[in-house]
């Protein structure tokens, strides 16, 4: 028995910040001095290595719980399901729900809970819970979906990635550009035909990068320093990624008895175009390979990186045809990866 995912839907928010927004930002360096060159200069380099061109924030009246609750309705609707007959609720996320012009965290109950809430699930047998992994935690909430499944404690789950990094960031911090806003949810169910999960793998390195991604005190020092932001050492998580990503998704397409040439799409983590390209490049390199055409779509472009939000978003948009130049065929093999605060890294294979 293998699971399959049933149903997608994905709440992309409609505010729309473009980079130039960021035109007026006093951006600093991590000792409060300021940068000794123009926004515009910055704002260049950061389009040229992340290829972010604009990102996606919630409106003000809206928490992560809210999106999530927008994505959940879709991805019920799609697979065409009776909510009250799911019996895990799983949500990723980072933060909690923060309101806006707070950066507070606020996660009692749970967010998993006020989804339930909101979608008036009455059944006490829907179990709802949080996960915390990073920018992975969408992957891994799918993973523990699974097991769940394959142990017999569930037939049915729901597993939500959901996130406003827009709260969280730091306006004096150049990576603030980075983070955007956004939802996807899935509905997880067992298949017992070619299609679904073929294999997994998942990992913690903590031994040396566990604070590769940190909350930490603004750039600016005539702010509060107990006021805390997303922060991150860029370079080693670039080399983290590198070294570790390809070799979990190897792993994994071995494990899975297929091979390299079987694979048609990878859904990547949208961190950032250049990791995700030179990502991409070293797998295939390991198998003695070349970059197929149209492999990797992504929509880091448009909308920013939404941590856990965007490997479902970017599967919803691939199968509903609204990514440019890429379609999905009954069949095709893809492989869903991410890297993420933990440092974590997860992948799994999967025949659609």
């Amino acid at each position: 028995m293998k699971i399959k995912i049933t149903g997608v839907g994905s709440y992309i928010p409609e505010v729309k910040v473009a980079n130039i927004d960021f035109d007026k930002h006093v951006f600093l360096n991590e000792d409060g001095t300021p940068f000794a060159y123009s926004n515009e200069i910055v704002i260049g380099k950061f389009k040229s290595i992340t290829g972010i061109e604009q990102r996606r924030y919630a409106a003000p009246e809206q928490c992560s719980s809210d999106l999530a609750f927008l994505a959940s309705q879709k991805a019920i609707e799609n697979a065409g399901i009776d909510p009250e007959t799911l019996d895990y609720i799983i949500f990723a996320h980072n933060f909690g729900d923060v309101k806006y012009g707070t950066n507070q965290s606020d996660m009692i109950p749970s967010l998993a809970t006020r989804v339930k809430h909101k979608l008036q699930i009455k059944n006490p047998k829907c179990v709802a819970f949080d996960i915390l992994f990073g920018c992975p935690g969408w992957i891994e909430g799918v993973l523990q979906a699974h097991a769940f499944i394959k142990s017999g404690m569930a037939k049915r789950c729901l597993v939500i990635g959901s996130e406003t990094l827009s709260r969280v960031v730091d306006d004096h911090d150049r990576d603030s550009m980075i983070y955007s806003d956004g939802a996807g949810a899935t509905v997880i169910e067992s298949s017992d035909d070619e299609t679904g999960m073929l294999s997994y793998e998942n990992a913690t390195f903590a031994y040396d990068e566990a604070g590769y991604l940190y909350f930490g005190q603004s750039y600016n020092p005539d702010l509060d320093p107990d006021t805390k932001y997303i922060k991150m050492h860029g370079r080693k998580i670039y080399e983290f990624a590198l070294s570790q990503v390809p070799a979990a998704m190897k792993s994994c397409l071995d494990k899975s008895g297929l091979g390299i040439d079987d694979v048609k799409k990878i859904l990547i983590h949208q961190a950032n175009e250049k990791m995700d390209e030179a990502i991409i490049h070293r797998f295939y390199k390991l198998y003695g390979k070349s970059v197929p055409k149209d492999i990797m779509p992504m929509s880091i472009h448009e909308l920013g990186n939404s941590s856990v939000a965007t490997v479902p978003t970017l599967f919803d948009l691939l199968i509903r045809g609204k990514i440019e130049n890429q379609e999905i065929h009954k069949g095709d093999v893809i492989i869903f990866a991410s890297v993420g605060a933990g440092m974590n890294v997860n992948a799994f294979v999967y025949r659609y």
